[in-house]
C-alpha cells in the first residue's frame, strides 16, 4: 500500500462549501493536509459529482469559473479514470458487500488508487472492503487522529 488517501465527494464538498456549518473546517483541514503531503486520490466520478454539487447543492454555490479552477486543481491529484473494467469491478463489490453501485464504484476507485483509507461520510466508518478501510473524518475527530 502507498501513502494514498482516497477522498469521497461529500468530504470535498464540505471542504469547499463555506456554508457547510461544522463540517466545513474539519473537511477543509483534512484536504489541506492531503495537499501538503501530496497524498490525495480521487476519481473521475468524484470530480463529476463535486462539480455538480458545488454548483447546485452547496449552501454557498461556486460560479462556473470557480468550479473549473477547482476541478483543474484536483487534476494534479492521483485521479482514477473509471473505465469498463471499473464498472465490472464495482458490480462485483456491489454484490459482495451489498452496497449501492455508486458506492461500489467509489470503493473500486479507492482500491485501484492503492489507498488503504477511503475518507467518506456516506459509507460506514470502520468498514473494510478488502484492504480499503472507510474513515469518516467528520464523525469523531479523536478517531481519525494520526491517520
Amino acid at each position: 500500500m502507498s501513502d494514498r488517501y482516497f477522498v469521497d465527494t461529500n468530504v470535498l464538498l464540505y471542504a469547499h462549501d463555506r456554508g457547510a456549518g461544522a463540517k466545513h473546517e474539519p473537511a477543509r483541514s483534512l484536504i489541506e493536509r492531503l495537499w501538503r503531503e501530496r497524498s490525495g486520490a480521487i476519481s473521475t466520478q468524484v470530480l463529476q459529482e463535486l462539480y455538480v454539487n458545488v454548483r447546485r447543492k452547496a449552501a454557498a454555490p461556486l460560479s462556473v469559473v470557480e468550479c473549473r479552477r477547482l476541478i483543474e486543481d484536483y487534476l494534479s491529484w492521483d485521479v482514477v479514470v473509471n473505465d469498463g473494467a471499473s464498472v465490472l469491478r464495482a458490480i462485483e463489490l456491489e454484490a459482495r458487500y451489498g452496497i449501492s453501485f455508486w458506492d461500489a464504484l467509489i470503493v473500486q476507485a479507492a482500491e485501484q488508487s492503492g489507498a488503504a483509507i477511503l475518507y467518506s461520510e456516506d459509507l460506514s466508518h470502520g468498514q473494510r472492503y478488502g484492504f480499503v478501510e472507510v474513515v469518516d473524518p467528520l464523525r469523531d475527530r479523536r478517531s481519525t487522529q494520526g491517520r
